[in-house]
């Protein structure tokens, strides 16, 4: 597998697969990674899955929590770990956060920001998406590096042999507004067909919900100048962040929100010929509690 950055936020992942082979890929988000209601058991579960299978990670925003800060309103002693209560509390964050990940390094390729990183970089001005990134890569050591990607972004999957490849092209955007009791964020993703073209699979998070759905759409095939119909995947993770509990009390159960879906989802990319025509089989699988 060979990982390219080509613009801030587009990167490719080359790799090859012979026919009717598969490649699978861990799609988090909203992990939340130093809130102490992170599931960090149900996440470790899910990574040594990718571990096991060989599937590279990509991450679509919020990352990190980091609501504990001096600078923040929304601070609770109640929702700091013990080992990031220190003066300096952010650098104590992205360092335990390195050494977790470090076994999971050569796994992961895109982190994209959400808007708990973003709120970082607007308040505090620094950026703790890159730091992490940064300190990760130069611990590991190694050629392999993980790329910071954008609040949105494109991942281009160039698949195939020696002799044909094709691209799949994925859309990540972290999010927006909120997800509504009964919609779930699935309004917003017609919101993104009327202003994405090109995308094969559209990838969102921060709402904390878990589903995927399919949009076709009358396109044609460049190659053979026929008319088709192109299904273009809806995908939405959710969170490790598990802040409904029983229900007794907290800022979710005040509000009125329901309690949310934890785990990520598993991209899986089968590389195949019909007739001459080369094709890529896309489906999506959930790893949950």
């Amino acid at each position: 597998m060979l990982l390219s950055e080509y613009h801030r936020n587009l990167h490719r992942i080359s790799f090859e697969l012979a026919s009717n082979e598969t490649k699978s890929f861990l799609l988090l988000s909203d992990i939340h990674f130093d809130n102490p209601k992170c599931d960090r058991g149900l996440l470790v579960r899910h990574l040594d899955y990718a571990l096991r299978h060989n599937c590279p990670i990509l991450i679509n925003g919020d990352f990190f929590c980091l609501m504990q800060g001096k600078f923040d309103p929304r601070r609770s002693k109640k929702d700091i770990l013990p080992q990031h209560n220190k003066v300096n509390y952010l650098d104590a964050v992205i360092e335990e956060a390195v050494e977790w990940w470090l076994p999971y390094h050569h796994l992961m390729t895109v982190i994209g920001y959400g808007n708990h990183e973003t709120a970082i970089i607007k308040n505090v001005e620094t950026d703790p998406l890159q730091r992490f990134v940064d300190l990760i890569n130069y611990r590991a050591n190694t050629d392999h590096k993980i790329y910071t990607g954008g609040y949105g972004g494109w991942v281009n999957f160039y698949i195939g042999n020696t002799t044909s490849k094709v691209s799949k092209w994925l859309y990540y955007y972290h999010g927006s507004g909120g997800g509504g009791e009964v919609t779930k964020g699935v309004i917003q993703n017609q919101r993104q067909m009327a202003m994405i073209e090109g995308a094969d699979i559209i990838w969102m998070g921060h709402v904390h919900e878990l589903y995927a759905m399919q949009h076709s759409v009358k396109s044609f095939h460049g190659a053979t100048m026929k008319p088709i119909v192109k299904d273009v995947w809806h995908v939405r993770t959710a969170t490790y962040k598990e802040e409904f509990e029983d229900g007794y009390m907290g800022y979710h159960v005040e509000k009125g929100r329901p309690p949310k879906p934890l785990g990520g989802a598993i991209l899986d990319l089968t590389f195949y010929r019909e007739h001459t025509i080369r094709k890529v089989n896309t489906s999506i699988r959930f790893l949950t509690k």
